[in-house]
């Protein structure tokens, strides 16, 4: 026989029971569409942890106060406690270090903001002129903190999109006085829109000087140090420097955590892709079932054709003839229910990406290849018993049963 003729033959076998094949393919589309769009959920993670963290700037080296056991990153570490302060002393000590470009210090507090009769809590940020290029940030109106006016007498104010928009609408803010706490201070600038980074948008910050938000709110202690290196390669350098820098400014306590965006992204990197794969291989065990599904139901086609195998033997087919006969059509029926499962899972995705527009839900690559692969496996792997079966029958015994 013919390979071509084994594949129309397998073919109109197929559609000569429409229900049972629909189920079968509906069976195994649903795998293998688990399998792309749980992928590309895990890799949609990882990707957006990636583009969060790239999007707070190049290049940088955190300090952090408190010490890690561990001597890594642990994300913990971003809202952990403060057993030791950083001050801005510390801060200015780093811009002395080889390799340093640029420093800003942070003060994070939330607070209000009282104009034209609204009042508004939102996120008050503390720091230096140098904030915005190190976190790569735009201005929408205005310009950034001036370098002259860094003391705590400062009465400069930088205020997010979100903010100018909720409060004063189209008006121009630029020079208006609004109240932040009990300072009254004069708007600057507005940050453009769309400006985020490590889960936090910029539209909705107050951003002043770093003497000014220590003043406000009581307080000479820092909340971190961000430090841009001069180039990816000096990272791990200036690491080394500021952690011994500010470990001798500390009496020789080394009660600070110095943590890299590499080393950040790295580690959710790892993370995420073992998630990744852990969910595949979950979404793997349908496909599984899916396949022992096709099994069954070619057991039952092979009991319910006995006479049709039997006939084809006595006009001649071989034992070979018949089992790769049935092995095609199984296989055709798992390739089917892949290609319709990978239309599902690309329009699952695509669901998912107009539900959460900042979410990259985009299958892998390798996903879609691994479910094809994987269905492609299941139909040959579990078609083996019901081609085998079919193959051993004996003509005579088969005809009988007409």
């Amino acid at each position: 026989m013919k390979i071509s003729d084994t594949f129309r033959f397998a073919a109109k076998a197929a559609t000569a029971t429409p229900l049972r094949t629909s189920l079968l393919v509906l069976a195994m589309s649903i795998g293998v569409a688990s399998v792309v769009i749980l992928t590309a959920l895990g890799d949609g993670a990882r990707r957006y942890v990636v583009d969060e963290f790239s999007a707070i700037g190049t290049n940088l080296v955190i300090v952090l106060p408190g010490r890690s056991e561990t001597r890594g990153f642990n994300p913990a570490n971003l809202v952990g406690s403060t057993p030791r302060d950083l001050t801005i002393d510390d801060a200015e000590s780093l811009l002395k270090l080889s390799g340093v470009a640029r420093v800003a210090p942070l003060v994070v507090a939330t607070s209000e903001i009282n104009a034209k009769g609204k009042l508004r809590e939102t996120m008050l940020v503390g720091t230096n002129s140098e904030y915005i290029n190190i976190r790569q940030l735009k201005m929408g109106l205005g310009r950034f903190l001036s370098k002259t006016e860094a003391g705590a007498g400062s009465t400069e104010v930088v205020i997010g999109a979100v903010i100018r928009k909720e409060i004063f609408g189209a008006e121009n803010p630029l020079g208006k006085t609004v109240r932040i706490g009990d300072r009254r201070l004069r708007i600057v600038g507005v940050l453009a829109q769309g400006g985020r980074g490590m889960g936090m948008t910029t539209d909705e910050l107050m951003i002043v000087s770093t003497a000014t938000a220590q003043s406000m709110l009581n307080t000479n202690t820092l909340f971190r140090i961000m430090i841009e290196a001069r180039s990816r390669e000096q990272i791990e350098e200036v690491k080394s420097r500021v952690l011994k820098a500010i470990t001798q400014r500390h009496d020789g306590e080394e009660d600070i955590t110095v943590i890299t965006q590499d080393a950040i992204l790295q580690t959710f990197d790892k993370i995420l892709n073992v998630l990744t794969m852990g969910v595949a291989g979950i979404a793997g065990i349908s496909l599984a079932v899916a396949g022992i599904l096709v099994m069954n139901v070619m057991l039952v086609s092979v009991t319910q054709r006995t006479s049709e195998i039997g006939l084809m033997k006595a006009i001649g087919a071989t034992s070979a003839a018949i089992r790769q006969l049935f092995l095609v059509e199984a296989v055709l029926l798992s390739l089917s229910g892949a290609v319709v499962g990978i239309g599902l899972g690309y329009l699952g995705a695509g669901v998912l990406r107009q539900l959460y527009p900042t979410f990259p839900a985009y299958p892998p690559a390798w996903a879609v290849i691994a479910g094809f692969g994987t269905a492609l496996i299941s139909g040959i792997v579990f078609g083996v018993m019901p081609a085998r079966r079919a193959a051993q029958l004996d003509p005579i015994q088969a005809l009988s049963k007409r």
